[in-house]
This record gives structure tokens, C-alpha cells and sequence, in this order.
């Protein structure tokens, strides 16, 4: 369990380089646009998703309502839905503790990781939940600490190091080991072509509409294989 443990942390180091500049911007995103320090960082430990967490940031800073904001926070994150639902087969055997602790500390990138130990073929489920508890442990302590390092430091990061482009190739290193076959691929072309193309819909709903039609790519091409 303890080497489970260990291994997961391992598994997210390489992640952390994108990580670590995403947290950084965050922090100083929330100064700049008047949080409280306190506030930026209950989000980073209560809410624990970066994504959500930049779009509170910028709606709180133009005074939106309330549930506007509950409400768009909820649709960024449906994504977590289909998380679990890949996670479910390989944890449904444990304890509603442990499937608590997963769930909260479940990220893209403790999924992206936890997903490709439950698929190894020589690893199989056993003692899973100790590596994705693990990766998930080790992606939280460092984003409340580059939290906490943005919100000191962020006005001294200069905007020409363009820190926010790290994130999205650490996701395209982690997805692209996994183009195996046709669906795969079918999925990632699809979703990648609507983000892009769907960017601009209200209340972020370009990501869902991108995540659904992979999804369907990615069955019909499975389908016709």
C-alpha cells in the first residue's frame, strides 16, 4: 500500500511543471482582481479545481450574482462526472470513506494518471485506490502552495514568461501516449476541433459540447471498427 502510495506521487511529478505556473497565475490572478487572500485560498483547498476556480475569480471581480456563478463553476466541472464514472468500475468495491477522499482530490491530472495504473494489464485493481489517493495527495499540497506563492509573489512574475501556455501542453503530453486506435484518436480529433470551434458559448458550455461529441465520435468510430 505504502509503495501504491509512493508510486502515485511519483506518477504526478512530471505533471507538476504545468501545474505549478497554473497555480502561480491563479494566485495572482485572484490579487489582481481584489479577493481577499483568505478567500483565494479556501477556494484552492475547498473547491480544488483550476479551472472553476479562474472563471469564480473573473465573474466574483465584475460582481455577477451569485448563482450565476454557482451555476457556471457547476458546468466547467461536469467533466468530474465522467471522471468517476471511468473511475467507478476499479473503486466501486471500497468504503464510502475512501470514495470520498478520492472524489475530492479528483483532478484531470490525478484521473489522467490513476486511469493508465487501473489499465495496466500487470497491475490489474489491486490496491489502485492507494496510488490514485497518492497522485491525488500530491497534486493538492502543491496547489496550495503555488496558491499560496502566486497570491505572495504573482505581481513580480513578469506577463512575458506567459506561464498559462504550460497547462495546456502538460495535457497534450499526457494525451498523447494514449492515441492507440481509431476511437481514440476519432474522440480526441473531434473534441479538440469543437473546443476550439465552440470556445466562445455562453457559461462555458464549448467544453461540454466538445466532451459529448467525442464521446459520440469515439463510440461511432468503435462501432464501425
Amino acid at each position: 500500500m505504502r509503495d501504491e502510495f509512493m508510486d502515485g506521487v511519483k506518477g504526478v511529478l512530471p505533471i507538476l511543471l504545468g501545474v505549478v505556473p497554473f497555480g502561480l497565475i491563479y494566485g495572482a490572478l485572484a490579487m489582481a482582481n481584489g479577493l481577499p487572500a483568505s478567500l483565494a485560498l479556501s477556494m484552492s483547498s475547498i473547491v480544488f479545481a483550476g479551472s472553476s476556480q479562474f472563471v469564480i475569480t473573473q465573474l466574483a471581480a465584475l460582481a455577477t450574482p451569485a448563482f450565476v456563478i454557482i451555476l457556471t463553476a457547476a458546468v466547467v466541472n461536469l467533466r468530474h462526472m465522467l471522471y468517476s464514472a471511468s473511475l467507478a468500475p476499479y473503486l466501486q468495491h471500497l468504503p464510502a470513506r475512501w470514495k470520498v477522499a478520492i472524489a475530492y482530490l479528483l483532478t484531470d491530472e490525478a484521473y489522467a494518471v490513476a486511469i493508465t495504473r487501473f489499465n495496466r494489464a500487470d497491475k490489474g485493481g489491486a490496491n489502485g485506490h492507494w496510488f490514485a489517493l497518492g497522485a491525488g495527495v500530491g497534486l493538492w499540497i502543491t496547489w496550495q502552495i503555488t496558491t499560496l506563492a502566486g497570491i505572495t509573489l504573482g505581481a513580480f512574475i513578469p506577463a512575458a514568461w506567459s506561464l498559462d501556455f504550460a497547462l495546456p501542453l502538460t495535457f497534450i503530453a499526457l494525451v498523447t501516449p494514449a492515441l492507440r486506435d481509431r476511437a481514440i484518436v476519432s474522440a480526441a480529433v473531434v473534441a479538440g476541433v469543437i473546443a476550439v470551434l465552440a470556445f466562445a458559448m455562453p457559461l462555458k458550455l464549448g467544453l461540454i459540447t466538445a466532451v459529448v461529441a467525442g464521446i459520440i465520435a469515439g463510440m461511432l468510430a468503435e462501432t464501425n471498427t
